[in-house]
């Protein structure tokens, strides 16, 4: 009898020591989203991917090159209609042939699939918790899982899942403040590729006959308080206006003032529009996945419109706050 106690004592105290080992062996959260920020832009990969948002399901394949630290890729349709989106460097070509057209303009957000998170994660950290979640298998490749959790209802919650050989996202969710699963990207197959040949970022669309539009000229404006014309009185805890411009776009003959406030990883974007004539025009509240807008019309003859992947009081509140700068 007290040798089958001692046997089961050793066990335990053998299935304790294990646990411990293992969960010594977790990497920290915020490193490894640090590291899976840096591959994303560094390493050379080729992979197919079904990005999900609603009941929209949509399978794509993304090349991405990194050279002499400028960034390469090519974005393209596998289903629904045949498109594509091509970048060079800080410059984006979205390729429509169903219509013969192509959108220039210059990159917002940087990569194709965002899969960049600020570096260190550190300044975030205030705003959002992390933790490791668990082990999984994706596309082949053995995961880590991490959750990204926000501290109010500002903003949407993440979870990631990250190659521990290449430290590449594998799988990424948003999810909303009752932990459903607003919008979902997953690889099916990744490669990681010590070259990728400029042959393999070329449109696969002679587009000679196309109709170009430039769309998006950025006319940057001065940081001095004396230039800036609108701002978001409100916006939440760790927000801060990181981008402003003026630009010409395709849906307006008169510039529109942009305005991007994040937290470093959520943004939110206020358009300022002049209006003539007071057209019809669409205002209040929208919502596609996690992507949330809303738009306000003054009693000045402008506009504003505040969309971002937060929640939607988030980008009602802005869009209401939004005054002439004073």
């Amino acid at each position: 009898m007290k040798s089958q106690q001692l046997h089961l004592f050793l066990a335990l105290l053998l299935g304790w020591t294990q646990n411990i080992c293992v969960a010594e062996n977790l990497p920290e959260p915020q490193v490894l989203i640090d590291k899976m920020s840096l591959a994303s832009i560094s390493l050379n990969y080729d992979g197919v991917f079904v990005y999900t948002i609603g009941s929209q399901i949509d399978t794509l394949r993304i090349i991405h090159k990194s050279h002499k630290g400028d960034t390469y890729e090519r974005l393209i349709s596998l289903t629904g209609h045949a498109r594509e989106v091509i970048r060079n460097k800080d410059q984006v070509r979205c390729y429509f042939p169903e219509n013969k057209s192509v959108i220039v303009e210059k990159s917002r957000l940087g990569k194709l699939v965002s899969t960049y998170l600020p570096q260190p994660i550190e300044s975030i950290s205030d705003f959002y918790i992390f933790e490791m979640a668990g082990e999984d298998r994706i596309a082949g490749l053995d995961a880590w899982i991490i959750n990204i959790k926000p501290i109010d209802g500002y903003r949407y919650g993440y979870q990631l899942w990250i190659d521990k050989e290449s430290k590449l996202l594998l799988k990424s969710e948003l999810k909303n403040k009752l932990g459903m699963t607003l919008e979902k990207i997953m690889f099916v197959q990744l490669d990681v590729l010590d070259y990728v040949d400029d042959a393999l970022l070329q449109p696969s669309t002679v587009a000679e006959d196309f109709t170009w539009h430039e769309n998006a000229i950025n006319e940057p404006l001065l940081t001095d308080e004396s230039d800036i014309q609108w701002k978001a009185n409100w916006i939440p805890s760790g927000f801060s206006m990181s981008k402003q411009s003026k630009e010409s776009m395709l849906t307006s003959r008169m510039p529109v003032e942009h305005l991007v406030y994040s937290d470093g990883l959520a943004m939110v974007s206020v358009y300022v529009e002049k209006l003539e004539d007071q057209p019809d025009i669409a205002v209040g509240a929208s919502s596609f996945g996690g992507i949330n807008t809303y738009a306000v019309y003054n009693t000045s003859g402008y506009q504003i419109t505040a969309v971002g992947e937060v929640p939607k009081a988030t980008v009602k509140l802005m869009a209401d706050s939004v005054k002439p700068y004073q």
